[in-house]
């Protein structure tokens, strides 16, 4: 089943490039069916394109701590709470400002 919703995100997301919210569907997918590379690609290519994404910059931050890249996962997780901060956004900026803490 998976592999068959990755498919249509894909399709969707090649059918709708500027979609931040299927890019971020497409993202997750990656990640939940454990390709992180290009789920951190991915985010990467979300957060380009839409810089107020703020859920990116946290999803994309875990990614990389999944994948032992702490010092680029500190460097999301700062440009995330600047996003959240841009918009308003307490919840999120908490959120990523609590990964980043327990990162140490």
């Amino acid at each position: 089943m998976s592999s068959t919703r990755l498919e249509t995100l894909k399709g969707l997301a090649e059918a709708n490039p500027s979609d931040s919210f299927v890019r971020y569907g497409l993202a997750m997918e990656y990640r939940n069916t454990g390709d992180l590379e290009s789920a951190v690609r991915e985010f990467r290519a979300l957060i380009e394109r839409d810089p107020n994404y703020a859920a990116a910059y946290f999803h994309g931050g875990q990614t990389l701590e999944k994948l032992g890249r702490d010092e680029e996962a500190a460097t999301i997780y700062r440009e995330g709470i600047e996003a959240a901060e841009r918009k308003g956004d307490r919840h999120t900026r908490d959120e990523i400002q609590a990964a980043l803490d327990l990162l140490g």
